[in-house]
């Protein structure tokens, strides 16, 4: 339900292991390039949340035979044809953009759109790319926001400069090259995750890096591919960084995905003193994998801005918990893109975590947080946030009374079991 409230009690240490649910971010991309490629696609390990289900339904809208065998889909991919009606994301503003790409390649007519969230997220940082290319991209606003009007194919490559460091208008561009002539390349100001040039390559594509720009050769067909899904690190990092400033705390979370692009989160905590230990890597279908344990410490606060940001900027809002508990000052900068995520997060996390008495002053870019000072409890807004629910409600383990987080169903985007694992952590 919208108004499903989560209260969550202090006093306990975070302990024991968990596995946390499968990765967001390569859910969506194994669904997408399974649903293109030629022959069968299996995936191990697909997040069975509200984002990836959506992405799920749109491939079947898009004609492809899913087979869902519980733990194991299987994708019967290949050709993609003409939607017979509207296809809706949801909450996915990785869907959407994603999508667009795919759909720019098709020579057909579709119409994408999602919920008011994404309704309201810029749209025009793929749909200027992928008019280059030759797709016909319509929108509100000029084709600023969806819902969005696609008529796709008679791509060509072009070479595209990102004005931020984005996946996901990077693998828009990328999915649209596959079926444009020519090559195809994108340069970016940072590097930002890198999951679907490593599953493109897994699905028989040849992608180029040369530093910050990465490219392909089109048409560029695929062939089907096994994807084992590891666990997402940005649903690990509430439990780590929990772990990290609930003392008393020795937390293990196994089997999480270590992807440099995305692990910026455990360099945080590192460079704020955490107590932290990554162990037993291993690669799994091109992506790194391992366990980390981390015990509780006492934190520092420090300086998160720069090639940092595309690193861990799903894991900013429990990075700013942990810094409102930290020793000293904490500065987050470079980070606007935090204001058009699936909610403004720089101004919700200044507000409610300012509801629990701590010390938040909003900037242009980012956050400056004078640590210290223990929580008080209270009631706060998640903003229909999943990141922005799931932060505060760790913040409820160092009150000093209950936190209620209002309007929680939005956590299941993308972790339907937080709560149940919250409570089992805590109650070891």
């Amino acid at each position: 339900m919208p108004g499903a409230a989560l209260v969550v009690a202090p006093g306990r240490p975070l302990r024991g292991s968990v596995r946390v649910p499968g990765d967001k971010s390569i859910s969506h991309r194994a669904a997408l390039l399974g649903g293109l490629a030629a022959g069968v696609t299996t995936v191990e390990g697909f997040l069975r949340a509200e984002d990836c289900l959506a992405t799920l339904a749109c491939v079947r809208a898009l004609g492809v035979r899913i087979d869902d065998g519980g733990d194991r889909l299987t994708i019967h991919g290949g050709a993609l044809a003409e939607p017979g009606d509207v296809l809706d994301v949801g909450n996915s503003g990785t869907t959407i953009r994603l999508l667009a790409g795919v759909l720019a390649g098709q020579p057909f007519h579709s119409v994408v759109t999602g919920d008011a969230s994404v309704r309201r997220r810029p749209m025009d940082r793929v749909a200027t790319p992928l008019r280059r290319m030759g797709a016909r991209v319509a929108g509100r606003a000029g084709g600023r926001f969806a819902p969005l009007s696609i008529d796709g194919g008679g791509l060509r490559g072009i070479v595209y400069d990102t004005p931020v460091a984005s996946a996901q208008v990077k693998s828009a561009v990328l999915l649209a090259g596959l079926f444009a002539e020519g090559e195809t390349v994108v340069r970016e100001p940072a590097l930002s995750r890198d999951h679907t040039e490593r599953m493109l390559r897994g699905f028989g594509v040849a992608v180029q890096r040369n530093g910050l720009a990465v490219g392909l050769r089109g048409p560029a067909p695929l062939r089907g591919a096994a994807v084992l899904v590891p666990g997402d690190l940005s649903s690990a990092a509430f439990f780590l960084a929990a772990a990290a400033f609930v003392p008393g705390s020795e937390l293990t979370v196994t089997d999480v995905g270590l992807n440099p692009t995305r692990a910026g989160v455990l360099d945080v905590l590192a460079q704020m003193g955490a107590d932290i230990r990554v162990w037993g890597r291993r690669d799994a279908g091109g992506e790194p994998v391992g366990s980390v344990t981390v015990r509780g410490s006492r934190l520092r606060g420090t300086v998160i801005g720069g090639e940092l940001i595309p690193r861990a900027i799903d894991e900013l809002p429990v990075l700013a918990v942990a810094a409102c508990l930290a020793d000293g000052e904490t500065v987050i900068r470079d980070a606007a893109e935090l204001r058009v995520k699936e909610s403004d997060r720089i101004a919700a996390l200044a507000r409610e975590l300012g509801r629990l008495g701590a010390e938040v002053a909003p900037q242009p870019d980012g956050l400056v947080i004078r640590g210290g000072r223990r929580f008080r409890g209270g009631r706060l807004q998640s903003g229909g946030d999943h990141r922005i629910a799931m932060a505060l409600a760790v913040a409820g383990l160092c009150a000093e009374a209950p936190v209620t987080i209002d309007d929680t169903a939005c956590i299941r985007t993308s972790f339907p079991d937080f709560e149940e694992t919250l409570r089992r952590v805590t109650s070891a």
